[in-house]
């Protein structure tokens, strides 16, 4: 089994209040869990206004499907009209590692 995992650092567009924030967020980790069927959620810097952190993970029986599957996610988050991807950090473990 391999399980991979991504962290996304998110600047917002316009956002002047945790609820416009919401209103970027939510829809965002809602297609990418429906587009991937993967685990995500907002993971950090909830107190502030213009950035987000969304974390995603994925686990599947081989490698080159969860670096797919990540690649495929990274990339739509990047294409995402509201945000500004800034950094994003992946790990990749194998069951013998955990």
């Amino acid at each position: 089994m391999w399980i991979g995992w991504i962290e996304f650092d998110l600047l917002l567009g316009s956002t002047h209040s945790l609820k416009d924030k919401r209103s970027v967020v939510r829809p965002l980790v809602n297609e990418l869990r429906r587009r991937f069927e993967l685990s995500a959620a907002e993971t950090g810097a909830q107190d502030l206004l213009r950035r987000a952190q969304i974390g995603v993970a994925v686990a599947a029986g081989d490698r080159a499907h969860v670096v797919d599957v990540l690649d495929a996610a990274e990339r739509m988050v990047a294409a995402h009209p509201e945000v500004e991807l800034l950094s994003a950090r992946r790990r990749l473990a194998s069951g013998d590692d955990l």
